[in-house]
């Protein structure tokens, strides 16, 4: 096979794709219209899940605009057409409701269902460049995804066409996001594996270090006392308590350089004279990521967990975080 493109046209060919792609995207705004809101208000009334179909290309497109609004507070799932005419159709309930995608309208697998779905009165979201098909004739609400041009210089390969109708349905997913108030939180329940579920899940006592690894000494303990302890726990850090076991500070690796800078006697020196008092403390309930947040405006590695009763339960440490991927 030869090829008759030089490096120059390579760059011509892709750069040309990317223009008319965002030409077609730019013209959707101007669609942003009252179907788009019925659209959006059929979706938010459906007491089932939003059933995605399409042939093809428009197939691939809508499997992931289901992905996308299942993920995003509504439930939905894609079901292929030409299946649904040998038994999947029974995924599909009275409640439901379905976007047909097809840029002509007049896929025959698709055109197929609509007396079906009309018979069992479920409510149909159309995604066509053919205001005039029969797709786009039986729906309920209308989303126009025409284009001038595809791409492809035959103006065959689905290029144009696909991109518009895969920003159409993201346009429609985050409408009904916000529409629902559906928030972060909710956003990391449908993703508890992924890096944003951990960081908006994790709780700080889910990764703190408790009970006895928690370093302690009583503000009548010398300073050479307190060095014992922060070796043996290892977090550059200890708490300093009183009589009822009540945080009133902290002394770190950086209270120990401003003592050894001052001449401070090591082995004589009280923690009560050389402890930071009033420390920064956090519950053990708030999230690992607010934690980290406070790290970072703070400039710490550690944080003490403190309870209700201002007793120190636990420490966090950066490297706690890392290794639960909060970071």
């Amino acid at each position: 096979m030869t090829y008759s493109l030089d490096s120059s046209d390579i760059q011509r060919a892709a750069s040309r794709t990317i223009s008319m792609e965002l030409e077609a995207i730019e013209a959707l705004k101007e669609r942003i219209n009252d179907d788009f809101v019925r659209a959006c208000e059929l979706i938010l009334q459906c007491k089932g899940r939003t059933i995605v179909t399409g042939m093809g290309k428009s197939g691939h497109i809508g499997n992931k605009i289901a992905a996308t609004l299942a993920s995003t507070g509504t439930p939905s799932f894609f079901v292929h057409p030409g299946e649904a005419s040998h038994g999947d159709l029974g995924m599909i309930t009275k409640d439901d409701l379905v976007i047909g995608i097809s840029n002509s309208g007049s896929s025959s697998e698709i055109v197929t269902l609509l007396p079906l779905l009309k018979r069992m009165g479920v409510p149909l979201i159309s995604m066509t460049g053919n205001p005039e098909s029969p797709l786009a004739e039986s729906a309920d609400a209308q989303l126009d995804i025409s284009i001038e041009m595809e791409a492809c210089p035959l103006n065959l390969a689905p290029t144009s066409s696909t991109t518009v109708t895969l920003v159409m349905g993201d346009a429609l997913a985050v409408a009904l996001l916000e529409a629902r108030g559906f928030s972060a939180k909710d956003f990391a329940f449908s993703h508890p594996g992924g890096a944003l579920g951990r960081k908006l899940l994790l709780r700080v006592s889910d990764i703190m270090h408790k009970d006895g690894e928690v370093p302690k000494v009583s503000h009548n303990a010398k300073l050479s006392q307190a060095l014992v302890v922060m070796t043996e726990k290892g977090f550059g850090m200890t708490t300093v308590i009183d009589e009822q076991q009540q945080l009133i500070g902290v002394f770190t690796d950086g209270d120990l350089r401003r003592c050894v800078d001052q001449g401070k006697d090591l082995s004589q020196a009280l923690m009560s004279d050389v402890m930071s008092a009033n420390p920064k403390t956090v519950h053990k309930d708030i999230l690992a990521a607010e934690a980290l947040g406070i790290m970072e405006e703070r400039s710490i590695t550690a944080l003490v967990v403190e309870d209700d009763a201002k007793h120190p339960i636990g420490v966090l440490h950066m490297h706690d975080l890392l290794r639960a991927g909060v970071v």
